[in-house]
This record gives C-alpha cells, structure tokens and sequence, in this order.
C-alpha cells in the first residue's frame, strides 16, 4: 500500500503525522511511504531523517494527497486539499465533523473514507484523542495564566498567589481528560480549584486523587453562583463525536469580571461557551464582554515535537493495521476502528455527527460487508 504524509497546512500546525521509526516499519512490512518536503520539520525530523528510514520524499502536495492509499494526518483536510481526495483512499485523522458541515459535506462527496482519530473508542475510552487532551489541558493552565497579565489585558492576577496574597480562582468544566490535567497543573501552580462535572463517581474519583482541588456538580446555577469569582475558565467539555454543548451564555459570560479569562478546550467541537470561535496561534484571543477568550483549534500544535511523539506512540499501531490489511481486514483484527469510521462511500456513518448536520446516518457495519 501507498502511505502519504502530507504537510500539514493549517495555520502554526507543526505537527506531522507520522515518525521516521513508523516510516521505517511500514516499508520493513513492504509498503511504499510518501513523505511531502518538510513535513517533520516542524517537529525537529528533517527529511533526511524520513529518507534514511526508507520513504520516498516528494515535494509536491498534491501528488501525496492524489496517490497515497492511505493518508495519515493530523489535522482535517483544509479546502484547498479536498479536491484531491478520491473513492477508494483511506484518510486517518483528526476531524472533529460535527462542528463543521461544509468539511462534512466535502469530505461525503470525495467518497474517500475518513477515520477519525477523535472517534475510536476502546471500553469507553478515546485512546487517540487522550494524549492530545492531556497537552490541551495542561497548556490551558499555561496561556490562561500568561494572559491574566496586565500587559496582555488581563486584570493582573497571579494563579499562585504569593504568601499573604489568596491564589487566583480557576474553574473547569469538565473532569475528562482535558480537565483533569488543566486542574492538575492550576493546582500545582498553587491555584485554587474548582472541578465542574455531571458524573457522581468520576467526582468521587477526583475527590480522592485531587486532594487539592474542589469538585461541584454542573449545573447553570453552580456555573452563575461562581462566575463572578472566576479568574480562569477552562472549558473542557466532550461528548464524543457531537458539539459541545453551550454551558456558559453570554448573559453568563457578563458575571465574570473584566480582564479575567476563558480558554475553550472544546473549540474543535464548536466550544462549550455561546462567545467562543476559533482562534489561531498567530491571533490566539480576543475580547468578549471584557472577558479575554483564548480559542486556538489546534493547541498541541504550539508543542509540536511532543505532541508529534505523543500522538505517533498511539496510532502507530492502527496505521500499520490499515496498512498490512487495508480497511476491511484492519476492522476485523481491531474492531476499535468501525467507531472511527465517519464517512464512507459518500454517506455519514457517524450519528453524533449526523444529528449535528440533520443529516442521514447509515449503519457502519452494512458497508463493511458489502
């Protein structure tokens, strides 16, 4: 099989998709890989180090988009990419479809199948997505503090507080992944913190490994009862596969001081505050009700060699599956992957992402069989 490995062209997106140590296992198992001119180096892996392993570098981006069978990426295709997607490839990536339906749309009439990474779910869990959040969290704690400063616009807090000052006041929404490390890192930091969840047992859960934080159930009151404390909000909301619910109104959002801060974990899924858009690293915040909002979609790539190794540590496996046994046989040794599955034949396969469009769905398993 073909393996393609574009460069990634969204805006300050540093990561690559795939390692040279993956490269090299895939070609030891027979396969060609197509590595586009400077995809890893962002990441800190030169060509040099792709060629070494055995993949052929191509410098032209359309070519590894055209006549790869198998693209491996990191983020969703951007407009300029989609036209050289066709039927018959496989696309193995992040996609994040139900909080956008032009891309959703595009991607059913390339007839390429998309997997997304977001989507594959192992006993409940989002192994692919996990080292992701785990980045996103801890960076939120990190850019939320840099822009409670007063020279960025911030009201002037510092989360640590120092010995006769109180800490600041930080509140997540969310004891996910995402949420448990921003509150471990605000913790750390010397913050006080207030955990947001719905789930009884994952708060019991929290309660006894987070000695240091608060937890409180979620509920619009909870959320209106401590805005007006809040220095940092973090929003750390997922319901796999669907938009994040709105949980903070701007109404809402007015309780909170001037110069405090938000940062919307959940933008990739459309963002869990009424105010929130997407951001870029180049243009990271604006201002909403004197509140600064920090939205940037794509946040682990500001940390693009860890987040290149994080991520290639947990999808390797699944690219050398699809790429040994093609998507059929892959399914069958790693039943993992049909929950991935969003697109496929030009029809959605994904309800979560169906709903979100008032789109049809059509049973993953009926077009396996086929």
């Amino acid at each position: 099989m073909i393996v393609g490995v574009p460069r990634e062209i969204k805006p300050q997106e540093n990561r690559v998709a795939v390692l040279p140590s993956t490269a090299y296992q895939l070609i030891k198992h027979g396969h060609r890989v197509f590595v586009e001119k400077g995809a890893g180096v962002g990441s800190g892996y030169p060509d040099s180090d792709y060629e070494a392993a055995g993949a052929t570098v191509i410098d032209s981006h359309e070519k590894v988009l055209s006549e790869s069978e198998l693209i491996v990426k990191v983020k969703e295709p951007q407009a300029s990419e989609i036209p050289h997607l066709h039927a018959g490839q496989i696309l193995f990536t992040y996609l994040h479809l139900a909080a956008n339906k032009g891309l959703t749309e595009s991607l059913m009439k390339s007839g390429v199948t998309g997997i997304a990474y977001e989507m594959v779910q192992v006993n409940r869990r989002l192994p692919l997505l996990e080292p992701m959040s785990e980045i996103a969290g801890r960076m939120s704690v990190i850019v939320g503090g840099y822009f409670l400063a007063k020279h960025q616009g911030g009201e002037g807090v510092l989360l640590g507080g120092v010995p006769g000052v109180l800490p600041g006041k930080v509140m997540v929404l969310g004891g996910g992944t995402s949420g448990v490390n921003a509150a471990r890192m605000a913790a750390g930091l010397g913050a006080d913190v207030t955990i947001l969840e719905v789930d009884v047992e994952r708060m019991r859960f929290l309660d006894i490994t987070m000695h240091t934080a608060h937890t409180l159930y979620s509920s619009e009151a909870h959320v209106m009862e401590q805005l007006p404390h809040v220095d940092l909000l973090i929003g750390a909301v997922l319901v796999p596969g669907a938009k994040a619910p709105k949980l903070v109104t701007r109404e809402m959002l007015k309780k909170m001081r001037p110069g405090t801060v938000v940062v919307d974990i959940a933008i990739d899924q459309g963002g869990c505050l009424e105010t929130s858009r997407p951001t870029t690293h180049d243009h990271p915040v604006y201002e909403e009700e004197g509140v600064i909002h920090y939205c940037v979609a794509n946040m682990p790539g500001a940390y693009a060699r860890t987040a290149t190794q994080a991520l290639s540590n947990v999808t390797h496996r699944y690219v050398e599956l699809l790429a040994d046994f093609g998507l059929q046989g892959a399914c069958l040794k790693e039943g993992s992957l049909r929950s991935g599955i969003s697109v496929m034949n030009g029809v959605l396969t994904c309800s979560a992402v169906a709903k979100a469009h008032d789109l049809p769905c059509v049973e993953i398993d009926s077009l396996l069989k086929s």
